[in-house]
């Protein structure tokens, strides 16, 4: 069994620089695939019974997500 992460995500100011990661990283040599869409979206982190808060000063990133292939 690998120690590998079944998900890996990666977040980019850009569109281009979150495509280009999948061959960048060579993700498939690592076993991984592209999971959905490139979508830009805002991150928030919830501690406790707080109200959630930005996360990157409120700023919109690019994730796509890398999964491991069965």
């Amino acid at each position: 069994m690998s120690n590998d992460p079944e998900r890996i995500t990666i977040l980019a100011r850009e569109f281009t620089a979150a495509a280009l990661e999948f061959h960048r990283g060579r993700m498939a040599e690592k076993g991984y695939r592209m999971e959905g869409s490139i979508t830009p979206r805002a991150f928030k982190m919830i501690e406790g019974m707080d109200a959630p808060k930005d996360l990157f000063d409120g700023e919109t990133l690019f994730a796509v997500t890398f999964v491991k292939k069965d």
